[in-house]
């Protein structure tokens, strides 16, 4: 997944975001600070949660300024875009259609399947497994 962060007074920032490549204190931190399972706080992130979202900046954030607060994290959410590419979206669309239940979700993945980036790469299932 890309995670881009453009701030209006400061310079855009991408990330490449693999939730299982995460270090486990990181991972811990994000349970802690949206009391999620790691699993359930990956899939926020995809179902676009504002609290997961803002907890994932706030780790990937911290990466390069490891004195960042969480509530030093604040950002319009227009600023925050999470993108994922074509595989791993084909990934996970066949992953929810496993279970009962998420037409709504899988018919918001595939609208975005045409605008989503190509793959650098294998493709990975997006969220924590």
């Amino acid at each position: 997944m890309r995670v881009t962060y453009s701030p209006e007074d400061g310079d855009e920032q991408t990330f490449d975001y693999n939730p299982n490549k995460l270090m486990s204190a990181e991972r811990e931190a994000l349970e802690k600070r949206t009391g999620k399972s790691f699993q359930e706080f990956s899939l926020g992130v995809i179902r676009g949660n504002a609290l997961c979202r803002r907890a994932l900046l706030h780790v990937l954030l911290k990466r390069q300024h490891p004195t960042i607060a969480f509530d030093d994290v604040d950002f319009c959410w227009d600023e925050l875009t999470v993108e994922m590419t074509k595989g791993e979206t084909t990934l996970m669309v066949e992953r929810l259609r496993e279970k009962k239940g998420n037409d709504d979700m899988i018919e918001a993945l595939l609208a975005q399947y045409d605008s989503a980036p190509e793959d650098e790469g294998k493709a990975r299932l997006p969220i924590a497994v």
